[in-house]
């Protein structure tokens, strides 16, 4: 396969045709992943009769496998091109897609969401790596933040769209429908034309692996926030629909927080990318990580309703919006020619927190109770605002940050 002709750097404007057909790609990759994360658990019950723990595992294979590639995606990437990396993963994604259907075992579906994993967590980092070069300079923050924004529809879409698949057509339409967005997936993915990265004269990109090269430093401090503050969102995740169960909250109400937050998230595309390009990194990330802790804390507390959607509000605001300003923080700290292994190490860190974060906290769940949890977490964004200060908020120029074009 030949390489695409390469996307000019410095770009002049956001809503390229690159953009938005790396954004398209993303939304379709989001939209395979939260269709199966909302209904694997209970498949591999209802298909194999799995134990909770088991089920868990095939919730979780995924994620494992997604860390694994994301640790060496980044190397992958300088050794043998974006490009290559992308298309490779994609296929590989479609392929993995198709075997749900074909699984016929408990192991052979904790396999093929492991497989699964490790090509999502190679495509999303690609993605998210490259989508850098098709962004102005002086509008990082606020591009960042609307290619998040495809990953925020199929946050509130997928699940929506799971619950009606299986509901009416049982779980075979939703691998179908799977398979349909990777190919999708896969056919804006072929039309795209990534930015080839920066590098100095005479630079050469490295054709061996190093343990070394697994990590940037310059961004794992960052990443650490985004580690914590996965955590948090995990329990929301994993929590939310027995918690509304035990207060007697409708089930639709638990369904509706995601919709609340995606379309909160939206709306917030419009201020946080251009104040935190603006006014810099703390004006806008110490307020959004408050916005968190509130979230967790009213759904602690205020076990309604009107409190679970308050509460979505509030975490659309936080750590919906948090997600996509770290990330350009951490892209921003690290050297030009490693912002594939800094995009790697941040999403390391969030996939560890969401992924470990339901273990910890569920094993917590029996001293703790939903609500003693949820206020649990809301201390721990306390505390994450201390850690963020620490690591990065105090730093020269974290004020106003310096901008790479």
């Amino acid at each position: 396969m030949s390489a695409a002709p390469a996307v000019p750097s410095g770009p002049s404007r956001l809503w390229s045709r690159d953009f938005i057909l790396t954004s398209l790609t993303n939304l379709f990759l989001a939209m395979v992943f939260y269709l199966l994360v909302t209904a694997m658990a209970l498949y591999a019950v209802d298909r194999f009769h799995a134990s909770d723990a088991m089920s868990g595992l095939a919730v979780g294979a995924y994620v494992l496998g997604a860390v694994v590639s994301r640790l060496a995606t980044g190397q992958a990437m300088d050794a043998i091109g974006r490009r290559t990396v992308l298309i490779s993963a994609l296929t590989a994604f479609l392929l993995a897609s198709t075997l749900y259907l074909l699984a016929n075992s408990l192991a052979l579906l904790i396999a093929v969401r492991f497989v699964h994993g490790i090509a999502f967590g190679a495509a999303a980092t690609v993605l998210a790596a490259s989508v850098i070069g098709l962004i102005p300079g002086h509008r990082r923050s606020e591009g960042t933040g609307w290619f998040g924004t495809s990953t925020t529809a199929g946050s509130a879409f997928g699940p929506l769209l799971a619950f009606q698949l299986t509901d009416a057509y049982g779980f075979d339409s939703l691998f179908l429908a799977c398979t349909a967005f990777s190919v999708l997936g896969l056919a804006a993915g072929l039309l795209v034309r990534l930015p080839r990265p920066p590098r100095p004269e005479g630079h050469r990109p490295a054709v061996r692996f190093s343990l070394r090269g697994l990590i940037s430093p310059a961004a794992l401090p960052v990443s650490v926030v985004i580690l914590l503050a996965g955590t948090a969102f995990s329990g929301v995740l994993a929590f939310l629909n027995g918690y509304a169960g035990q207060e007697d909250i409708s089930p639709t109400v638990a369904s509706s927080f995601f919709l609340i937050y995606g379309a909160v998230l939206v709306l917030t595309r419009f201020v946080v990318g251009p104040v935190h390009d603006r006014f810099g990194d703390n004006a806008t990330i110490v307020p959004l990580l408050v916005s968190f802790m509130a979230g967790l804390a009213v759904l602690s507390r205020w076990p309604t309703t009107a409190g679970v959607f308050v509460a979505a509000a509030l975490t659309a605001v936080g750590f919906g919006a948090l997600l996509t300003s770290l990330q350009a923080i951490a892209v921003t700290v690290a050297p030009p020619m490693q912002v594939g292994v800094a995009t790697s190490t941040y999403f390391v860190m969030l996939d560890l927190g969401v992924g470990a974060g339901p273990v910890v906290l569920g094993a917590l769940l029996p001293a703790t109770g939903y609500s003693g949890m949820f206020a649990l977490l809301s201390g721990l964004m306390a505390v994450t605002i201390g850690v963020y200060w620490l690591v990065h908020g105090r730093r020269p120029g974290a004020g106003l940050r310096t901008r790479r074009s």
